[in-house]
């Protein structure tokens, strides 16, 4: 991490070098409702580098005002309630980023969800890089400025000086909504027991609470744990030898197998003048033996992994189930492995429409074929999503789908099903 002394330079040199068109610009007019023009959250660990920031931005255009939380936080209000009326009230949000800021404030805008979609949805966000650190998923859509780019006072400034109406075109800041996630891995989660699991169980997924990757779209959690519930739900296979009791009498049949041919084995050890027919049904004993126990080993084996591809089917299903209650919140399961899923957000409005006007007037309706075809293909949709990689060339003249760059979800089933496959 860099240090004070580091930064401080980055905002402290004069005026030269600076664009001189920025002094033209004019702070934009306050709306109703309004009272900043931009609010500039950072770590109280980046303080220093901060407010010499602020200083220069006030000094160098008076006109430009700011709210930053060490001055207008109201005290005996929480940081949140701070926080959602710092940002309501201004034009523009500016957020410093460091790997303080990502482990402090930004957990805290993340946490309140209508103050973050809000943020994203209906004001223009600029992130500024103060450090190399990992840019968060939601704010990976927007330009980021880099505090040690000799222009960036001037870039910083052009951006707060122009109305927000005019940025929806800005090689600055593209102010976009969340759409822009769409076809996105959120997160791909692991089971909770992935280390030690046998061949024909399926994974057992935490279902405590919200991941943080994902709270950004989630509204209903309780609908979020319903869904992993029903993944969870596969039954476990009717297997007999779970049973302490038929694998203990399995185990006593075949040491009663054993031991005879071991006692035999040593008694023609022990007497050279066995006769030659009893040393080749000793012989003829341990090989069936032998075989009996090398047949049971493969049918165990053969009998678990072919359990496994069936669960795997069943989890997927289940998976289906629960991107049909999850659709309204525009994220979809895929079901990778046993072990392992893949949350995508992706919005189908656009592939709903075309299931109506496809389906209208026909049995069942256009709603009922889409449930149908979630339950049957969204799992292994989400998954080529989330690879990249569809099992599939589109045809050539193919009209472009509802997902910019991939293939949408009808051009997904609709292939599926000229190949036959029912996923």
């Amino acid at each position: 991490m860099a240090s004070q002394d580091q930064r401080q330079p980055l905002v402290s040199e004069g005026c030269e070098g600076e664009d001189s068109s920025c002094e033209a610009l004019v702070a934009p007019v306050l709306r109703g409702g309004e009272s900043c023009h931009v609010f500039i959250s950072y770590s109280s660990a980046d303080s220093s580098w901060a407010h010499s920031f602020i200083d220069r931005l006030e000094s160098f255009r008076p006109g430009l005002l700011t709210c930053f939380h060490q001055r207008d936080f109201v005290p005996g209000r929480t940081v949140l309630e701070n926080m959602s009326d710092c940002i309501q009230g201004s034009q523009k949000v500016l957020l410093v980023l460091s790997k303080d800021f990502l482990q402090s404030r930004w957990c805290l805008l993340e946490a309140n969800l209508s103050l973050f979609r809000d943020c994203i949805e209906r004001k223009p966000v600029l992130p500024v890089l103060l450090e190399p650190c990992a840019v968060p998923i939601h704010l990976s859509h927007l330009t980021y400025l880099e505090a040690w780019d000799p222009n960036f006072f001037s870039k910083v400034l052009k951006v707060l000086c122009t109305p927000n109406c005019h940025l929806s075109s800005s090689t600055v800041v593209p102010f976009q909504p969340p759409s822009v996630y769409n076809g996105k891995v959120l997160l791909t989660m692991s089971s909770v027991d992935q280390e030690d699991i046998p061949t024909w169980k399926t994974g057992e997924f935490s279902d405590l609470d919200i991941p943080d990757h994902l709270r950004m779209v989630i509204e209903d959690s309780e609908n979020y744990k319903k869904a992993i519930r029903m993944i969870n739900s596969v039954p476990p296979p009717t297997f007999c030898f779970k049973n302490p009791w038929v694998r203990g009498g399995l185990i006593l049949l075949v040491i009663s197998l054993q031991v005879p041919v071991l006692l035999l084995f040593v008694l023609a050890s022990v007497n050279t003048h066995i006769p030659v027919e009893c040393s080749f049904i000793i012989i003829f004993l341990m090989i069936i033996w032998c075989f009996m126990v090398f047949i049971l080993a493969v049918n165990t084996a053969y009998w678990g992994k072919e359990k496994g591809k069936e669960n795997l089917i069943v989890m997927k299903r289940r998976a289906g189930e629960a991107n049909a209650l999850l659709l309204h919140e525009k994220l979809l399961i895929g079901c990778e492995s046993r072990t392992k899923l893949h949350f995508v957000y992706l919005s189908l409005e656009g592939c709903r429409a075309t299931f109506r006007e496809t389906f209208r007037g026909s049995t069942p309706p256009g709603e009922k074929m889409l449930h149908t075809a979630l339950l049957y293909f969204s799992s292994g949709y989400a998954c080529c999503v989330a690879r990249k990689h569809f099992p599939f060339p589109l045809p050539v003249g193919t009209s472009p789908g509802h997902l910019v760059g991939s293939v949408c979800f009808c051009q997904y089933v609709a292939q599926r099903l000229g190949q036959g496959m029912w996923d």
